[in-house]
């Protein structure tokens, strides 16, 4: 199974339609945070058709009722709130949004997968059987990058996709 990770997309719905595509070629999106505004989160479960959209809150999703309004409309959004610690077929994932939470966690080494967010530094290691990632931010603002990742649950590949840079 494939599991598409992004965070702090920050309202940029450009960058959100360029990973688009690459968010569908999973079986489901993890969201570790900062939509900001819930057009964006409607835009997102619109955009991968139906497929499960797992949700931690970020420091700037400000209108929480909204949001929560718009992922019980699109019906294939789970908001988790500030944490997150779920199974998909087997495989166990937790996500906040702060690096220190996930790091304290993935030290645990109970989780297959911990992601997080809120830094905007794409990030990726191990600890024991456990992969701790951030997906880095879609937005491009901070980094000049805009990257999201995906993740293969069988073999634990991480791909990272760039779908855009300063340059763009």
């Amino acid at each position: 199974m494939k599991l598409a990770i992004v965070s702090d997309t920050h309202d940029n719905l450009h960058h959100l339609n360029l990973a688009l595509p690459h968010l569908r070629e999973a079986d489901a999106v993890l969201h570790c945070g900062d939509f900001c505004s819930p057009f964006t989160l409607k835009r997102l479960a619109a955009g991968v058709e139906g497929k499960p959209v797992h949700v931690v809150w970020g420091n700037n999703d400000g209108d929480r009722r909204m949001l929560a309004a718009v992922a019980a409309q699109a019906g294939n959004v789970t908001l988790h709130g500030e944490f997150a610690d779920f199974e998909i077929d087997g495989f166990r994932i937790a996500m906040s949004h702060y690096p220190e939470v996930a790091r304290a966690v993935a030290a645990a080494q109970q989780h297959d997968l911990v992601c997080y967010g809120h830094d905007h530094q794409a990030y990726e290691a191990r600890q024991g059987r456990t992969l701790l990632l951030n997906p880095g931010e879609l937005t491009g603002v901070l980094t000049g990058r805009a990257t999201c990742a995906l993740v293969d649950t069988e073999t634990g590949q991480v791909t990272w996709i760039e779908v855009a840079s300063s340059g763009q």
